[in-house]
């Protein structure tokens, strides 16, 4: 008999792995012979492929892997079906051996990339295990650097000459094209020389070392309404012949083409050095360790609160923003779980040490901006994202919601407790959930210039209907964040209001997914970037 295994799957990309996938002591449904596995693996609903087949055991080890990309800001949840090879449930008829759920960032924060699960789905029966393992591709780990100039471009500035940079567009498979680089502004030339950048090659390019590069060519206005002097395409593998000599590019305006019919050209662009290395990845930092020890865990910590004028309401009140409803879940639990939900999986203990802010706590009722959610002041932790909710909804019993709105506390809590381990064996990430416009706005942006030199990010996410602006500087995405003359070592706050996620249907999945997948984009960067501040290498794995 046949046996085989589907498996079915469901910002920035994070990379390629191939995934494998070894089933353990299966069901055996051949009368005089051990079962013969197959396996099936399929992504986003649909089949995806088969592995080979393996005679007489119930222990296969599949040589065929799968490549599957990898987002970690998105939550990528994998079925396995294990039905007895070709003559399956789907083409015979055959009968069905077991089947395993898991979010594929539960193997990359496994140990070593190793997650092993139980298969069920047979009533009565012992299914057996089902072992999953990861790797990222080599090519995720290359980066680039290259450095460009650009001669004779068209003048555009009526009283000088222009400012010219270039946009790196990266080519998607629908024929879109996505801003993966901009080069800094060259003030008043034709001839502009950019400074060396680097970028890594997934970025570029995906991968596909043939995909369109696309790279525009503008003069820059203070307005932000920059003129367009022309384009070219090349791509990753063009590019890469280059490093040992020049390649000149000419810049082209459509328009200007098909008006003009002596025209020539809006000026050239040289490539001048081309260069690629290999950097280590987010996945190897999060997949290191020896055995005994584990890779980086992300420690999550999290806060919610309210403003000073308590726009959040009553919480038995429909009007308020934490009002708990037999059909929906509130707005603070919609973030908490969006975001949450993803990246509790780069968690190795899963306890989340969860604070409010911005109320009266009993017994005193005392205004308190660092309170336990759970109520115990020597152990803030709960058990998982659904402890998580289950504290704060239990909370909102017993506190009274107040202000101010307060960030700076909370935020040197977590910074304390990051600042204890920097060798960059753990890092944290601080969620904080609030309705509320910022009181302590000079004291939280020098916890944050502060907290900039420890491993920790803070993702800041703002419901209901309050004007957010002045968050906008605490981002420091345009702006590096100051305070005191002293500036941010690292960008490491993300800023966003819900409402800007929310799916015009009242899909709240939808509106989950779009808000985790923007505000945790940025998580792998800056875990990178203090990785590469300290010089901390991942540790290598040893032997099994």
């Amino acid at each position: 008999m046949d046996m085989g295994t589907r498996c079915w799957a469901g910002g920035w990309h994070s990379g390629w792995l191939t995934a494998g996938f070894s089933p353990r002591n299966l069901l055996d449904m051949d009368t005089f012979s051990k079962s013969d596995p197959g396996g099936w693996q399929s992504q986003a609903g649909g089949m995806f492929g088969r592995t080979e087949v393996i005679d007489n055991t119930l222990n296969p080890d599949f040589v065929r892997k799968f490549v599957l990309d990898y987002y970690f800001e998105e939550k990528q949840n994998l079925r396995f079906d294990v039905p007895p090879g070709s003559h399956n449930a789907l083409f015979g008829g055959q009968d069905f051996l077991g089947q395993a759920f898991v979010a594929l960032g539960e193997v990359i924060g496994s140990q070593r990339g190793r997650l092993e699960r139980p298969l069920t789905g047979v009533p009565g029966k012992r299914c057996g295990t089902i072992l999953l393992l990861a790797e990222e591709l080599s090519n995720c780990r290359d980066i680039v650097t290259m450095q460009l100039c650009a001669n004779k471009l068209d003048k555009k500035d009526f009283f000088g000459k222009s400012d010219p940079f270039l946009v790196f567009y990266r080519s998607n498979e629908d024929g879109t094209f996505t801003i993966c680089h901009k080069t800094e502004v060259v003030k008043n030339t034709l001839n502009p020389v950019w400074q060396p950048f680097t970028i890594p090659v997934r970025a570029l390019c995906n991968g596909d070392y043939d995909r369109t590069v696309k790279i525009d060519v503008y003069d820059w206005d203070r307005d932000g309404s920059h003129d367009f002097i022309g384009e070219f395409a090349t791509s990753y593998r063009e590019l890469s012949r280059a490093q040992s000599q020049f390649t000149v590019y000419e810049v082209l305006n459509p328009r200007k083409k098909c008006k003009k019919k002596k025209y020539v050209n809006s000026g050239t662009v040289t490539l001048l050095s081309f260069s690629v290395e290999s950097e280590f990845t987010f996945v190897d930092y999060i997949r290191g360790g020896v055995p005994g020890v584990w890779g980086v865990p992300i420690t999550v910590g999290l806060a919610m609160g309210c403003d000073g004028h308590c726009a959040a309401g009553l919480p038995s009140q429909p009007t308020s923003l934490h009002y708990v409803s037999p059909y929906q879940l509130s707005a603070y639990a919609l973030a908490l779980k969006a975001v949450g939900e993803i990246i509790q999986d780069y968690d190795s203990d899963k306890l989340f040490p969860a604070y409010g802010f911005g109320a009266k706590v009993p017994p005193d009722g005392k205004i308190s901006h660092q309170f336990p959610l759970n109520n115990n002041a020597e152990n803030p932790s709960c058990a998982g994202i659904e402890g998580v909710l289950e504290s704060y909804l239990q909370s909102l019993r017993t506190v009274q919601l107040y202000g101010p709105t307060n960030f700076a506390p909370v935020i040197n809590q977590v910074a304390g407790t990051a600042a204890q381990v920097t060798d960059g064996s753990q890092y944290h990430v601080l969620l904080i959930i609030t309705d509320g416009v910022i009181s302590d706005m000079l004291q939280t942006k020098e916890a944050i210039v502060t907290a900039s030199s420890l491993p920790m990010s803070i993702i800041i996410v703002g419901v209901g209907p309050a004007e957010f602006e002045a968050m906008e500087e605490l981002d420091g995405d345009e702006v590096r964040l100051s305070s005191r003359g002293r500036y941010a070592e690292r960008d490491i706050v993300q800023f966003v209001p819900f409402r800007d996620y929310v799916d015009d249907s009242g899909n709240q999945v939808l509106s989950m997914a779009r808000l985790a997948k923007d505000v945790l984009a940025e998580i792998p960067e800056q875990l990178l970037s203090y990785m590469k501040t300290r010089d901390i290498k991942p540790r290598q794995a040893g032997p099994e």
